[in-house]
């Protein structure tokens, strides 16, 4: 996964976490599973742990677990404990004053709104335990074996 927001980043990495149940990771070892430093893990997930979806334990034998099951986390609890949208927030006024534009954001708008709602929808109704069983899925269909788990 080479996409830099860190929604995309956040879900793949709890997805590991999430197939190595209780055991801990490591920054650096979450950081190997999306090629980034981790600095930017910790980063990421600060904001995570404060929203509950994980904990951390420092010192040897410490790292980074998921709060609760993975079937009670979901997509939509990660996007508001980062901040992050997946769709555009509005379009942009260049034209200052100008009634046609101002028709045109507005109907522009109005669909990514609805959008939104519809795309939240859909995030509160999957769960990383959804997703882990895609991951088993796609596992068992392809041969390939999970990485970094």
């Amino acid at each position: 996964m080479k996409r830099n927001d860190r929604l995309s980043v956040a879900l793949h990495v709890l997805l590991h976490m999430a197939e190595r149940g209780s055991e801990p990771m490591t920054s650096a070892e979450m950081a190997a599973c999306v090629e980034t430093h981790p600095v930017v893990i910790r980063r990421t997930f600060a904001g995570l742990r404060e929203a509950g979806i994980v904990s951390s334990d420092k010192g040897h034998g410490g790292g980074w677990r998921l709060a609760r099951p993975a079937a009670e986390i979901a997509l939509i609890d990660v996007q508001r404990a980062l901040g992050e949208r997946i769709l555009p927030l509005a379009a942009r006024n260049e034209s200052p004053g100008c009634l046609v534009e101002r028709a045109v954001i507005d109907a522009v708008d109005d669909a990514l709104a609805e959008a939104e709602r519809v795309v939240e929808a859909r995030l509160a109704s999957v769960t990383l335990a959804d997703l882990a069983q895609r991951v088993q899925h796609i596992s068992a269909m392809t041969g390939h074996k999970l990485k970094g788990a």
